[in-house]
């Protein structure tokens, strides 16, 4: 299946929730997008049946805070662990390089010069309002975002942040430990048992 790039939404904010936990949250669209297809895709919270095969079959994840937010909270839903399959969460790896998280959309700006089209809390407002076209786009637009981000760290080895002084250039490494060919088939061997 090659890299897939996602990000959720959920119908629900932690203070609704009364719980700082994503997995006390509850899902109302997950966002990818398939690299092997060169495909966005989205899937409502009563779709997650169709995403499994997107994600399961995976050469790898790739989200942005997705580590401690987006994987603990699929796995509520998931009907096998996801943490089988090898993930790559941009913020971990640029708290890594800095020493300090930045928002995606600091680093959409300072590096993209274009900013996200909204925050999780609108998303939540819509999914109220069944307004599901607004949700989509919103998760969509930040997978693309999320994707573009990556394209250019791992191109570049470098993003950009905004701090007092203007803009500034970090260092980063997107890519992925080389495995050998026996762990290549023995992953594939594990990720074929989970479909």
């Amino acid at each position: 299946m090659g890299d897939v790039v996602f990000d959720i939404e959920t119908k629900n904010s932690f203070a609704e929730a009364g719980s700082s936990r994503s997995r006390d949250l509850d899902i109302s669209l997950v966002g990818i997008y398939v690299y092997e297809a060169d495909q966005y895709l989205a899937f409502r919270d009563d779709e997650l049946d169709r995403l499994w095969p997107y994600m399961y079959s995976a050469t790898r994840l790739i989200g942005y805070n997705s580590k401690y937010f987006d994987i603990p909270l699929l796995e509520k839903y998931a009907p096998r662990p996801l943490t089988n399959i090898p993930h790559l969460d941009l913020l971990v790896r640029i708290k890594d390089s800095l020493g300090h998280r930045l928002k995606l959309d600091d680093v959409a700006k300072a590096t993209l010069n274009y900013s996200k089209s909204g925050h999780g809390l609108q998303a939540v407002e819509w999914y109220k309002q069944g307004e599901w076209d607004k949700i989509e786009k919103y998760c969509l637009d930040d997978v693309k975002i999320t994707r573009e981000v990556f394209e250019f760290g791992l191109k570049n080895k470098q993003l950009f942040y905004p701090d007092l002084q203007g803009i500034k250039p970090f260092p980063v490494d997107f890519t992925m430990p080389e495995v050998t060919e026996e762990e290549l088939e023995l992953a594939g061997q594990v990720q074929m048992s989970l479909l």
